[in-house]
């Protein structure tokens, strides 16, 4: 019976594309640059904030990071404005926790996205009863997928890594996962393929949030 649940935030648990996009065009222009489409941004995701930046820099012209700093400092504050900006839970999502907190199975977040953004996005959509742990990217603990983070919550919890569930919709999540020793559960309607996903080591994955409930009952899951 696995006793935790541990997911990503931007493309799993919140749809946060339109925020990251007008994030960095609006840095981007301050910066002189061009901007970036949107599925611009969703390839360039997943790695934390200084590697967004790297990625939109270089897509514009700024192939040797010559703005890079800068960028940096601009685009931590016009993101701490923008963070919650057009961003909505994926359906199903929150009746999906609700029932893992019925059920008192233990719940976390783990993000490449700043933690004072992680937490903002995380408390504005879910309130703070949702989840037992919240924590974005922080200096000192090295970025997903180094599964630090990940063992240290489930060292927190109490609970083995084998007796946990590592849900993302990335390759930099189901390395993740892979690496803390956790069964790792793909989700389809985030920001990568489910080849993908299922080639960077997804156990199985998901069409819809109420599959990972079918998951815990022991139920085939059809998505595998």
């Amino acid at each position: 019976m696995y006793q935790a649940c541990i997911f990503d935030l931007d493309g799993t648990l919140t749809d946060t594309l339109e925020s990251l996009t007008i994030s960095v065009n609006e840095t981007l222009r301050e910066l002189g640059q061009d901007t970036i489409t949107a599925e611009q941004c969703r390839s360039f995701v997943g790695d934390g904030a200084r590697c967004l930046m790297e990625r939109a820099l270089k897509a514009t012209g700024d192939e040797k990071l010559q703005k890079l700093e800068q960028g940096m400092e601009v685009y931590g504050r016009v993101f701490a404005r923008n963070c919650t900006w057009h961003v909505k839970p994926y359906p199903g999502i929150v009746k999906m926790l609700k029932e893992l907190k019925r059920r008192g199975i233990k719940t976390a977040v783990i993000s490449n996205k700043p933690h004072a953004q992680s937490v903002d996005v995380v408390q504005t959509f879910f309130g703070k009863e949702l989840f037992d742990h919240v924590q974005g990217q922080k200096e000192g603990v090295p970025k997903k997928p180094d599964p630090a983070a990940v063992l240290g919550i489930l060292k927190e919890f109490g609970i083995r890594p084998e007796d946990g569930i590592y849900i993302g919709d990335s390759d930099v999540d189901m390395k993740t996962g892979k690496a803390a020793g956790m069964y790792t559960v793909g989700v389809c309607w985030g920001f990568r393929t489910r080849a993908l996903l299922e080639e960077t080591g997804a156990d199985c994955t998901i069409e819809h949030a109420e599959e990972l409930l079918t998951l815990l009952d022991g139920t085939e899951n059809t998505g595998v």
